[in-house]
């Protein structure tokens, strides 16, 4: 029986399991092929909610997702991976095992950067996952039962891109919730000498008001020098009183990525062709935040759960039709949209890659829920139909707008 390990149980991931075993189903080789999803958790994060006040719909079990369609699952730590020998190294509940394939799916995808700064390793938090979301949850409500002390209802955020302008925008409900009423701040932090440096033009005015109607502050052109327990220093020589310091400053493809020979881009991604597949690596594709693909003839894919769905299900495809041997299909997506949200202020909604303001405030909250709570879940009655035909090699259309200007 050959088998097909997918590594990863992100958005990419998951829809590359369930994508290849509905190929796998469409030509009935379910005897024949075995799909394997390794993952270092039991579930899958919807990850892109882990800066929200509530957190209890971000996880949901793989085998809801995958013992109906009979994937096989399994906890696991990936240490390496040989694509000479076409095999990985886990560490498992049972020690260390060597796991063969005949063909491999990387959808590990991407991980918050953390410079070697004094103090961020023991003081930080992050909502990079859904464990270090519980934990900042956990520490915030612990401070609302504690007495008010030094920097208690002060939050820093540092970055102020797309993750970090989403956590910052939420505070004040994450706050309140945690019963840290009265007084507070909320401080953005950012090397650059805007909010959204990489956002464009268009966008950043709408997000400057929000942030301004939310009264979060900001501390711009400026680094991080130091984090300890009561607060953190910045480059201009400011101290800031904090118990609460959060951060969100840029991303990177998963370390194991370097295991692969070939090119990278700046972010570690590796680059893979409209098929998924990565260049001269026979049997090997990638996906999702793992992965740079030009989807429209002229951009690369962002790291975001837009892109990484619909690569997960298209390498899904594919790399069973490659082991059967039949035709793949190319991804191409011909439409980009940016969904920000800014907590009690609303969100903002843009088109093209320009970043063409659409719509903001209350009409562009109902596209962001719309997104958040619907769109980019998976089926979850355990449904093999249902499975399989959200798993179709297609691209879905934009999503819905609501009085769009």
């Amino acid at each position: 029986m050959a088998r097909i390990v997918v590594l990863g149980a992100g958005f990419a991931g998951l829809w590359a399991a369930i994508g290849a075993a509905r190929k796998r189903d469409e030509i009935g080789a379910d005897t024949d092929i075995e799909i394997r999803l390794i993952d270092r958790n039991p579930y899958h994060n919807i990850r892109v909610r882990n800066y929200e006040a509530d957190l209890s719909e971000v996880v949901l079990p793989l085998e809801r997702l995958l013992d109906p369609i009979g994937v096989t699952h399994g906890i696991g730590e990936v240490e390496a991976i040989d694509p000479a020998r076409r095999e990985i190294s886990l560490v498992t509940s049972r020690g260390e095992e060597a796991l063969a394939y005949d063909r491999l799916v990387l959808a590990l995808g991407s991980e918050v950067m953390r410079p070697d700064i004094p103090g961020l390793a023991d003081h930080g938090f992050d909502v990079d996952t859904y464990a270090a979301a519980l934990r900042l949850e956990d520490h915030l409500a612990s401070l609302g039962r504690g007495a008010p002390s030094p920097g208690r209802s002060t939050v820093v955020v540092v970055g102020a891109g797309f993750t970090g302008i989403e956590v910052a925008a939420e505070m004040p409900d994450r706050l309140a919730r945690a019963g840290i009423n009265g007084s507070r701040r909320i401080i953005l932090v950012d090397p650059n000498p805007a909010v959204g440096a990489t956002i464009g033009a268009h966008a950043r005015p709408v997000i400057e008001t929000a942030l301004a109607a939310l009264e979060v502050e900001t501390r711009l052109g400026v680094r991080v020098m130091s984090i300890e327990a009561a607060g953190l220093r910045l480059s201009s020589g400011e101290f800031i009183p904090a118990q609460t310091v959060i951060w969100c400053a840029g991303m990177r493809a998963s370390r194991l990525a370097a295991s692969f020979p070939g090119a990278r881009d700046r972010l570690g991604r590796l680059l893979v062709d409209p098929f998924m597949h990565v260049a001269d690596l026979p049997g090997v594709f990638a996906a999702g935040d793992v992965a740079s693909s030009v989807v429209d003839g002229l951009h690369p894919t962002v790291m975001s759960c837009q892109f990484a769905r619909p690569m997960g299900r298209f390498a899904g495809h594919n790399v069973v039709a490659d082991l059967v041997g039949q035709p793949m299909l190319p991804l191409r997506i011909d439409w980009y949209v940016t969904v920000l949200d800014l907590g009690g202020w609303g969100a903002l909604y843009t088109e093209g890659w320009d970043r063409e303001v659409r719509a903001t405030g209350a009409a562009a909250k109902a596209t962001k829920q719309t997104i958040n709570r619907k769109r980019i879940y998976p089926p979850l009655a355990g449904s093999r139909v249902d499975l399989f035909a959200a798993a179709a090699p297609t691209v879905q259309a934009p999503p819905p707008t609501y009085g769009a200007r």
